[in-house]
């Protein structure tokens, strides 16, 4: 049990944050052994109507939408329909015959990109940039599904994945790590798969099963006052509504979209995005419901890399004392990492600031909601979960 004085000093942390303009408002949730330690909220959901971060406030997930991703893969996985090593061309029409950025030219790949590669981010695709071929194609193609995400003919998930696949790689499968637009390609894969909606498989078998009524690629009409606003700074004080629709996801939540992004895509609250954090926990299991087993919980949440593609995970020097593996970092070297924690620690964030960590040798997880453009893992969430680490 967090100590009263340790709870006074989140609390403080937070409001001075929130006061210097670092988020508008944020909540935090600490669950140690299961049951759940702390709770506080702070701040704003939207500052221009007065309406404060409450517990129920539905935030976009951003990039944490990957853990939820991979663990629909592992359902693929222990259910025997994939192999992790089988060829992403064997389902998606488009990674046939891919060619990589080398050398100031294409070449064709050595051998094709498997599903394992995309769980590990060692595929080769990219987010859009500047660096390459393969980050110039995959911007243009995002500019394309951005232009068309509210017209009569948005691109699908499916669509979007086959357009991926014929995007230049930065670097031969399994050669390298770079974070990029793998998530969304998996995200294609379960539909192709199971023969469903990429959401409706996750509404099947994870969300509906662990009792999370407020995840997934939209917000009906009668939630939707319970949205947070997305802000963006625009100097060093000020804070302004971030209404653009980045790497396709419809920033208002106001629709069904065509495309459902399994990197990028999902809404959902602190309490929901606790459920599916605590079943990992529990190895897979969550009140008497079983959503993954035990053994394969324990492979997606251990670190994949080997050593060539740790080197490039390596200069993001911020995850010092880590490595990965499933869509998801994993501590490796408490004694190398840049915050408070322990080895085997795992989970990730997202681009407005979600962010969750679960703890297993500490029995703990740690959950952050805020929206805060360009957010990631900030100074300020790094501050409070190592209040936490310091005063269990």
């Amino acid at each position: 049990m967090l100590a009263s004085n340790t709870m006074n000093q989140i609390k403080e942390v937070l409001d001075t944050g929130i006061k210097k303009g670092e988020v508008a408002g944020a909540n935090m949730l600490v669950i140690k052994d299961g049951q759940e330690d702390f709770y506080h909220a702070d701040g704003h959901a939207d500052i221009a109507s007065n309406r404060p971060i409450q517990r129920d406030t539905i935030f976009r997930l951003y990039s944490m939408t990957k853990p939820i991703t991979a663990a629909s893969v592992m359902l693929l996985l222990e259910s025997g329909q994939i192999d992790l090593f089988d060829p992403v061309c064997q389902y998606i029409p488009g990674f046939i015959g891919q060619k990589v950025h080398a050398s100031g030219r294409l070449v064709p790949v050595v051998r094709d990109v498997t599903i394992k590669d995309l769980l590990s981010m060692t595929s080769g695709l990219v987010y859009p940039n500047d660096e390459n071929l393969a980050g110039e194609a995959t911007r243009e193609l995002f500019q394309e599904i951005d232009q068309k995400l509210l017209g009569k003919k948005p691109l699908s998930t499916l669509e979007i994945a086959n357009r991926l696949g014929q995007c230049p790689l930065a670097f031969q499968p399994g050669d390298s790590w770079q974070y990029g637009a793998s998530a969304d390609v998996l995200g294609a894969l379960v539909e192709v798969v199971s023969g469903q909606r990429f959401g409706r498989f996750l509404e099947e078998n994870i969300f509906e099963p662990l009792g999370m009524h407020d995840t997934g690629f939209w917000i009906p009409q009668a939630n939707r006052n319970r949205l947070a606003t997305a802000y963006e700074m625009i100097n060093k004080n000020d804070q302004l509504p971030y209404e653009g629709n980045h790497l396709g996801i419809i920033n208002a939540m106001d629709r069904q979209p065509a495309f459902e992004s399994g990197g990028a895509g999902l809404v959902s609250t602190i309490d929901d995005y606790a459920r599916f954090a605590q079943m990992l926990m529990n190895r897979g299991s969550l009140d008497n419901v079983q959503i993954l087993k035990p053994k394969t919980v324990d492979y997606l949440r251990s670190s994949t890399l080997h050593p060539a593609q740790q080197e490039n995970f390596d200069l993001w020097y911020t995850l010092s004392g880590h490595s990965y593996g499933n869509l998801m970092r994993v501590m490796t070297d408490y004694s190398q990492a840049g915050l408070l924690g322990s080895n085997g620690e795992y989970g990730w964030d997202g681009w407005l600031g979600a962010y969750f960590c679960n703890c297993p040798e500490d029995h703990l997880t740690i959950l952050i909601m805020m929206q805060k453009k360009d957010a990631g893992t900030t100074s300020l969430t790094r501050k409070l979960r190592n209040i936490v680490h310091a005063g269990l």
